[in-house]
């Protein structure tokens, strides 16, 4: 199986044992991270955290294959969440934290295969986080 073959299988097996596991990643957010609660300090109801993890999911499966608008949107999210005061390395927190989250729900399921795409999924968004201006550095390889 190539790494996007094993995080897809890791997206489905979690949506079907954990179903919505949005409240299990914004509690390990801000379990870690507590700083990171306030920014959500008017997310009432939970939509907007619903819908940026909703969003990371399509994004992922965007940079997992086609890559056809998911590294041009982290990268626009990340100079759009500096005018919230959100550093671009808590892009790669939240990332991380969505994969620790995925491990978790999967348990037993969790594979070294899943843990080795996770890494080195992880790793180029974080380049994509780090690198808003493409005109400094040459893009990460997509994965295979």
């Amino acid at each position: 199986m190539t790494d996007a073959d094993l995080i897809v299988l890791s997206l489905e097996r979690v949506g079907e044992v954990g179903g919505d596991i949005t409240p299990l990643v914004y509690a390990r957010l801000f379990a870690e991270h507590p700083d990171m609660e306030a920014l959500f300090a008017r997310d009432r109801d939970g939509s907007v955290k619903g819908e940026m993890l909703a969003r990371v999911f399509d994004a992922i499966l965007d940079f997992i294959d086609r890559r056809a608008y998911a590294a041009r949107m982290i990268q626009c999210e990340v100079v759009t969440h500096e005018g919230y005061g959100v550093p671009p390395e808590v892009f790669g927190l939240f990332f991380a934290t969505v994969g620790a989250t995925v491990a978790e729900v999967l348990d037993a399921e969790w594979t070294a295969a899943m843990a080795g795409a996770w890494t080195r999924l992880l790793a180029d968004l974080d380049w994509y986080a780090t690198h808003s201006d493409q005109t400094l550095a040459a893009p990460a390889p997509a994965l295979g």
